[in-house]
């Protein structure tokens, strides 16, 4: 019964502080529309972090254009703050993308990018944070300046 209280509260928080979208994204799976969000087309200079545990995901170095309208990276910061599930839904088979600490909806990973590894992280504006490289020392991730040298 502890643990049910928990999550209610965990829950309430985050629908308190999260918008409807994030919420939706992060801890019901949903998709926000393609070319209509926060990052799709973002250029600035930076870091990327889960929106509901502020874990360091993704940097602008490894974003591309990937021309499907969300914000697409070749490889995350840490693999170990990603974890990936198979997805069945929607009567496709793919490959989910969640953070590690707070088990977040990201969005997907595809074979198709252009990378080393062949990978596109396509993930979803409304699970993200952006810290802009100016500051990542102020926000607690000065670890990630040296990826911007």
């Amino acid at each position: 019964m502890k643990e049910n209280w928990r999550n209610f509260e965990l829950d309430k928080e985050l629908k308190e502080r999260l918008t409807p979208i994030q919420y939706e994204v992060t801890q019901n799976d949903a998709t926000e529309p393609p070319f209509r969000n926060e990052f799709w087309n973002h250029t600035e200079e930076g870091i990327y972090v889960d929106i509901v545990s502020g874990e360091p995901l993704f940097s602008s170095k490894d974003k591309y254009d990937a021309g499907c309208g969300w914000p697409s990276f070749t490889k995350p910061l840490k693999s170990e703050q990603i974890k990936e599930n198979m997805d069945v839904s929607h009567n496709m088979v793919r490959t989910e993308v969640r953070s590690k600490d707070a088990n977040s909806h990201l969005g997907h990973v595809f074979d198709d990018g252009p990378g080393e590894n062949g990978l596109r992280y396509c993930i979803n504006s409304a699970a993200l944070r952006f810290i802009p490289k100016q500051d990542l020392e102020k926000e607690g991730y000065g670890e990630f300046l040296a990826h911007f040298e």
